[in-house]
């Protein structure tokens, strides 16, 4: 009696399925950033920190100095420290937790999956920022200070905004670059500090500092009216020191990284 042979099942094609959209990568990126306790959490602590910031200077702050100026530089001190940590955990999460076999099993490509990733961080940076914004004004309104608006302009709000993003993203490259959540948080509160406190100490270095440290270049960001074009190339140096060359470093590891 002979055994019954199964015949070979025919291939399955799927040149003809569709690429899923990035607007979806996307979604399933900033769906991460709330799934995981971590992520939530620190999400709720920036919010949270924000709130009691603003609080704390409503009611322990001089009237005088219930200023819009004070209550989004309060606001935003904090948030310059927390607003970066959540690309880190987004990207190195996938390596730690050992699901970017899946993911990158779901979507082939990997550049596709980090520009989610990417805009995802970016995104839920400017509504942080938003609700800086906001509640620094609710502060301003309620503070009883003589002229708590004198000074802000337009430009103000962009600075702001711009700071708080590059640092989001100076975050997202130190993580791209370990895919380690505690060595790419620990380097990234570290290295710029330190980089930082030689640069200034250093006496050989205060004529390159503005080119090389962030800390020095993104200082006028931190004041009012307009920037100078020095200013800005000191920031676009800077920039490509600390933000791009760590982006560029880690994408290549991503993509040539064996996923186990």
């Amino acid at each position: 009696m002979s055994a019954a042979t199964v015949p070979a099942s025919a291939p399955i094609d799927v040149s003809g399925t569709r690429r899923i959209a990035f607007g979806r990568l996307v979604r399933v990126e900033l769906r991460k950033l709330v799934d995981t306790r971590a992520s939530r959490w620190l999400l709720i602590v920036i919010g949270g920190v924000t709130l009691l910031i603003i609080l704390a200077v409503l009611v322990l702050g001089k009237q005088d100095d219930r200023t819009f100026d004070t209550f989004l530089g309060a606001a935003g001190g904090l948030q310059g420290f927390f607003l970066p940590l959540l690309p880190i955990m987004l990207v190195t999460s996938e390596w730690g937790q050992r699901t970017a076999l899946t993911t990158f099993t779901l979507v082939p490509s990997r550049a596709r999956v980090i520009a989610a990733k990417l805009v995802a961080s970016v995104a839920v940076g400017i509504a942080a920022i938003a609700l800086a914004f906001v509640l620094a004004s609710i502060g301003t309104a309620l503070g009883g200070a003589a002229d708590p608006w004198s000074g802000v302009v337009p430009g103000d709000f962009w600075k702001f905004a711009l700071l708080e993003t590059l640092g989001i993203l100076q975050g997202f490259g130190f993580a791209l670059l370990f895919l380690n959540t505690a060595v790419a948080i620990v380097v990234f509160l570290v290295l710029p500090n330190v980089f930082s406190a030689v640069a200034n100490l250093w006496s050989k270095m205060h004529a390159a500092a503005p080119w090389v440290d962030p800390g020095t270049a993104q200082q006028p960001l931190f004041l009012r009216g307009a920037m100078t074009g020095d200013e800005w190339a000191h920031i676009a140096v800077s920039g490509a020191i600390w933000i791009l060359l760590p982006l560029v470093v880690g994408l290549v590891r991503v993509l040539r990284a064996e996923v186990k």
